[in-house]
């Protein structure tokens, strides 16, 4: 895939998740994703290339709260912490996806780990 057209920004989060990928732990990948109004999570196994688990701001449950802020980014974290010991997962890759490690990203890894995830 030509990289000719893309920003800095997509460049650096392309090169993060293959980087991701190509260590190979045998371990699935928590995968963030940040938008101005919401903030989406899915825990992604990359050998079999299947979304094994996912939670946002958007379900029902968390969207009475606003979707841009900590409070529902930590309620987001404890969703997927909770779904991945339902479907037997414990240890992940923590995938940031080119965001930094701060404010939303941050509550919702924090949460994870508080609820039970290893990364």
């Amino acid at each position: 895939m030509s990289t000719k057209g893309m920003s800095l920004f997509e460049k650096r989060r392309r090169r993060n998740r293959t980087a991701l990928r190509a260590r190979g732990s045998g371990r699935p990948r928590l995968s963030i994703h940040r938008s101005g109004r919401h903030i989406y999570a899915q825990i992604i196994d990359d050998a079999q290339g299947v979304t094994i688990a996912s939670a946002s701001t958007l379900e029902k449950d968390v969207r009475d709260t606003s979707g841009a802020n900590i409070d529902a980014a930590t309620a987001v974290g404890t969703r997927i912490a909770e779904a991945c010991k339902a479907a037997g997962v414990t240890q992940v890759v923590f995938d940031r996806g080119g965001f930094l490690f701060h404010g939303r990203v941050k509550a919702l890894a924090t949460a994870a780990r508080e609820a039970g995830l290893e990364f």
